[in-house]
């Protein structure tokens, strides 16, 4: 028989959740998927899910979505079988007959054989992603400041001022309307309180978010915090401000009763990463970008 590619539907749940927690089992700090937990992180970043069968049955699954980071391959889980390797191209060129700009990537654990596979599909690694941890074992003394800058909590009825300032500082939509309420629905006893912000002439001109890590405390019994998205103001950086939000938001979730917090930063932002590693954090894991680039493996072929 023919592998076919179709689009997902419903009925393929199960068999999804059972592709995708056999494909990343022994994957750093990993939480299996349950149904739920899966629809809704298809329905949240409108993934387009694809599965790949053969006289019916379901032989493995990708997935494609426009976010943050550009136009991404989100997954792809195909069961251990003799025709693993056709099955996984065959899902890939359909994924990459989804993209709409000139590059399309995906993230690859550094330590993955899966590095090789995407190489010979065209793809280069074109930066990463760290995790990184640190302890939280008492508090920290804050950096000095501007004179006439105040450090503080949000207020409940600032939350446009805080997504402008967001967004002003990454230079993009990072957060929108309605991202709080999200937060508090999904990591409580999280409120405006965990929002650590810098204000300068009554403008916020920095911005710390802390939460707990709700996922990784409810499956491995932790006590972590997580930190972001965190954004300055251009204008402003280099005046020791993300340091001393940084600092109060470690010490806010320290006098919470977590001892550790983590947080996600890219292998480029050398600043935030010479900044973190001077508050105590430490890379725990290395993910790639492999990106592959449509004008250039054109001009290659011709």
């Amino acid at each position: 028989m023919v592998i076919q590619i179709r689009c997902f539907d419903g009925k393929d749940l199960p068999i999804l959740v059972k592709l995708l927690n056999e494909k990343y089992a022994n994957s750093y700090e990993f939480v299996p998927y349950t149904a739920d937990v899966l629809l809704s992180r298809i329905k949240e970043n409108n993934l387009k899910v694809f599965v790949a069968e053969e006289n019916s049955e379901v032989l493995g699954s990708a997935a494609y979505h426009e976010g943050h980071w550009g136009e991404e391959i989100e997954w792809l889980a195909v069961s251990k079988i003799p025709k693993q390797k056709l099955v996984k191209d065959a899902l890939v060129s359909e994924i990459e007959k989804q993209v709409k700009g000139e590059t399309v990537f995906t993230v690859v654990d550094v330590e993955s054989q899966e590095m090789e596979e995407w190489t010979a599909r065209g793809y280069k690694a074109e930066g990463g992603l760290y995790h990184m941890v640190a302890r939280l074992d008492g508090l920290r003394p804050l950096p000095k400041i501007p004179e006439g800058t105040v450090l503080r909590s949000l207020k409940p009825d600032e939350e446009e001022r805080f997504v402008e300032a967001v967004n002003a500082g990454f230079g993009r939509e990072r957060v929108t309307m309605g991202s709080i309420a999200k937060w508090k629905s999904e990591s409580p006893p999280f409120n405006e309180e965990w929002i650590h912000v810098a204000e300068f002439g009554n403008k916020i001109v920095s911005v710390v978010v802390s939460r707990p890590d709700t996922e990784y405390n409810n499956f491995f019994n932790g006590k972590r915090g997580y930190l972001g998205p965190a954004a300055t103001l251009p204008e402003y950086r280099g005046k020791n401000l993300a340091s001393a939000l940084t600092c109060r938001a470690m010490n806010f979730l320290y006098e919470k009763g977590m001892d550790s917090v983590a947080l996600y930063t890219s292998e480029e932002n050398i600043p935030s990463i010479t900044l973190l590693q001077k508050l105590g954090f430490n890379v725990g894991h290395h993910w790639k970008f492999m990106r592959k680039n449509w004008l250039r493996s054109k001009r290659a072929k011709n």
